[in-house]
């Protein structure tokens, strides 16, 4: 066996926690502005590649065009400069009725001001309102503390073959 994870889910019965943002951050979604560069860098950094991103861009054209992608329901939230601080892609499966989040990043400057739980929840709003029961989520504290459960283990596992 590799790795073991958790599958977590948040169960939209339960309510959900409350958010608010520093002021002069605001939520909008990728249907109000889509700008690639800002979406490169906010991942890039988020995910702790460093200060300066590559200038491929096309791996982020191409998650936006996955069979369930809705520009809607990825939410961004914006620092007072314009840029990008969190960026929480959210997908819904309406025929089985659940969002999928993929991927959640935000800036290391703007870490631990509640961006990423106030991007998920609007998110997660807007995907029970169009009929998700629940949310995949990941399987960090953030996503525990926020009030998502472990619903199984996911366990990756490497078949080694000898020559």
């Amino acid at each position: 066996m590799i790795a073991k994870d958790a599958v977590t889910i948040f169960d939209y019965q339960k309510p959900f926690p409350k958010t608010l943002l520093p002021p002069g951050y605001e939520i909008i979604s990728l249907k109000d502005e889509n700008d690639l560069q800002k979406i490169h860098r906010c991942l890039w950094e988020g995910f702790n590649h460093g200060d300066t991103p590559d200038d491929d861009l096309s791996g982020r054209k191409l998650m936006q065009s996955g069979p369930h992608f809705m520009p809607e329901l990825t939410t961004i939230v914006k620092n007072p400069e314009g840029q990008y601080a969190t960026y929480a892609g959210m997908w819904l499966d309406q025929k089985n009725h659940y969002a999928y989040l993929e991927p959640l990043a935000t800036i290391p400057s703007e870490r631990k001001k509640g961006l990423a739980q106030a991007a998920l929840v609007a998110a997660m709003e807007k995907t029970k309102a169009l009929g998700a029961t629940y949310c995949f989520g990941g399987s960090l504290d953030f996503y525990l503390n926020m009030g998502f459960e472990p619903i199984a283990i996911r366990e990756l596992w490497e078949k080694k073959t000898s020559i």
